[in-house]
């Protein structure tokens, strides 16, 4: 490299910012929210599980809702499901050691998907109540096209993970390592960009239908 290009690159560097530290972040972060809470409509009033319930079934997002008492009651939520929607009792099941541990008989369970898979379960990182959304973070046991390839998606979320705010779930990670990718879902997909009339399923899950689990 020529002394001038070094050059050019030392100044560079040197007008550049230290790198931020975890607790820099942090802080910055709570300045922000300092600003941002008294600026929050008004939409998330009472218990972050209840509100985000009446969201996800909300005209707005339009997906259906159920609670449980804990998980072992979801392979039987899952069937009823099935059942009443007519679809073959085969399950894409996300490999996700908490799903795999239930008792599935009843169900054809295989762990590979595939596009238009007519039913797929998983488990959600968590929602956020503000906007009824569900947070799925790419891992091993959270493949990304669990989310966008099945026609009826089928997500359990645990009540102890439904922030208030968006802003909740991300002061939660602050200083973490991120996932190679995040995914926030509202709703099943839909547009009606052509002559207004709704195609459900244009750019992933045609359905979704969340199960609140309450342990």
């Amino acid at each position: 490299m020529s002394n001038a290009k070094a050059e050019i690159f030392a100044a560079i560097r040197k007008s550049l910012p230290s790198p931020s530290s975890a607790t820099n972040i942090a802080e910055a972060l709570a300045a922000l929210r300092n600003r941002v809470n008294p600026t929050r409509p008004d939409r998330v009033n009472g218990a972050p599980d209840e509100v985000f319930l009446a969201r996800v079934q909300s005209p707005g997002v339009a997906a259906s809702a159920e609670r449980i008492a804990n998980l072992d009651n979801l392979p039987a939520a899952v069937a009823r499901y099935v059942s009443k929607n007519n679809l073959p009792p085969s399950i894409a099941l996300q490999p996700h050691p908490d799903l795999q541990g239930l008792n599935w008989s009843g169900l054809h369970i295989h762990h590979d998907i595939a596009t238009d898979e007519p039913v797929a379960v998983g488990l959600a990182l968590g929602g956020i109540a503000e906007t009824g959304t569900l947070v799925f973070h790419s891992q091993p046991h959270s493949p990304t096209l669990f989310a966008f390839l099945p026609l009826h998606h089928i997500v359990a979320v645990y009540a102890e993970t439904i922030w208030p705010w968006l802003e909740d779930y991300t002061a939660e990670f602050v200083g973490q390592t991120p996932p190679r990718n995040i995914n926030f879902v509202t709703g099943a997909s839909g547009t009606t960009d052509i002559e207004g009339t709704l195609v459900r399923g244009a750019h992933g899950p045609g359905w979704l239908h969340i199960i609140l689990v309450e342990q």
